[in-house]
């Protein structure tokens, strides 16, 4: 494995707290008050097979004590995706599985509580898998994807569930991740590095489609997707092979490598050399660092990698290695509303909490 980030330049605080299941993936939950945190997790038992989207308190004054279970809702299946809304009034969460159902929860903003819960169940989006999910920023809305090259928007609203197709490929191509860019486009990314985009106000297929055919290992696979809120027209991408690069919309030929892949002759740095399971724009950037980062630059990105690596990697720059872990790391999370909070899940059934000053 290569490991090419420098370690980070400021204090670091981390803290370990061992799990008894497997966290396939974890989620910060919006804040009910200043002084409450809570974690969702996505949590399986290997030993009786049973899968659970669980609430966990966490002591904010005091992170290294361990995690204090809140409340849990019971899966049929393993879950595959696991996503939040930002909207602290009436946090959604939305977990797929790898049956193919879809599990949607409200959550009481008074005490984090599931109070409500709507479903659709296996096959009724998929033929298979659940590949990826993403809520709009309120949880009105949830794209779905899947390997059977269905693309699915699901209405949440309301007391009820109702959902659309928005393409089928028959088969002819796979998608393996989602992520909203606003209330009426999203984009995907699938097999071979592509990625693509969406509009809803046009029918037909992506209003717009890039193809990794600039890569080095072709059948590379796009395993997240993020896109800034400020800068709608960038989709940041983590995939096989340690790659991590951009697609900007205004120059759609190029990819803007990051990590990994390189182009032509000149391979840019590699970070990883494993699978990228999560990519984020990272928010903790400082207010004066970003007002000098000019818009054909790509912002800095925190990911998370199959060779225990966590890091902040940044267009031109040495990459800052924030965890090199001996085991993958699957998933991680920045807390919004406190951004120098980095919540991670181990293989190695733990959750590492960090804190940046």
């Amino acid at each position: 494995m290569a490991r090419n980030g420098t370690p980070h330049p400021q204090p670091l605080q981390i803290h370990r707290l061992p799990q008894s299941k497997y966290i396939d993936a974890l989620r910060w939950l919006p804040p009910i008050s200043p002084f409450d945190r809570h974690v969702v997790l996505a949590a399986f038992n290997s030993d009786s097979d049973a899968s659970a989207v669980e609430i966990h308190s966490i002591n904010s004054k005091n992170p290294s004590e361990t995690l204090t279970h809140h409340f849990s809702w019971t899966s049929p299946h393993r879950i595959s995706s696991l996503k939040v809304s930002q909207t602290p009034q009436k946090p959604v969460i939305a977990a797929s599985s790898f049956s193919g159902s879809l599990h949607v929860l409200f959550a009481d903003s008074l005490d984090a509580m599931i109070d409500s819960e709507v479903s659709l169940p296996e096959n009724a989006l998929h033929a298979g898998p659940i590949s990826g999910i993403d809520l709009n920023e309120n949880g009105s809305e949830c794209v779905t994807v899947g390997m059977d090259g269905r693309v699915n928007v699901v209405n949440v609203g309301g007391s009820g569930v109702s959902y659309r197709k928005v393409f089928d490929s028959n088969g002819l191509a796979s998608y393996t991740a989602t992520k909203w860019a606003s209330p009426a486009e999203f984009a995907t990314g699938g097999p071979g590095f592509g990625v693509q985009w969406w509009d809803q106000r046009k029918c037909g297929g992506p209003a717009a489609q890039f193809k990794g055919n600039w890569a080095q290992k072709t059948s590379g696979i796009v395993h997240s997707i993020d896109i800034h809120p400020s800068r709608k027209h960038t989709c940041l991408a983590g995939g096989s092979s340690g790659s991590v690069f951009a697609w900007d919309l205004r120059w759609q030929q190029q990819p803007i490598i990051l990590s990994g892949v390189g182009m032509g002759e000149t391979p840019a740095q590699s970070l990883s050399e494993s699978e990228v399971w999560e990519v984020q724009y990272d928010t903790f950037t400082r207010a004066a660092n970003l007002a000098s980062i000019s818009s054909a630059r790509v912002l800095p990105a925190m990911i998370c990698s199959e060779d225990g690596i966590l890091a902040v990697v940044e267009q031109g720059e040495e990459a800052i290695e924030l965890l090199a872990e001996p085991c993958a790391i699957n998933s991680f999370d920045i807390d919004k509303q406190n951004p120098s909070d980095v919540i991670c899940c181990l293989e190695w059934e733990s959750i590492a909490v960090l804190s940046r000053a």
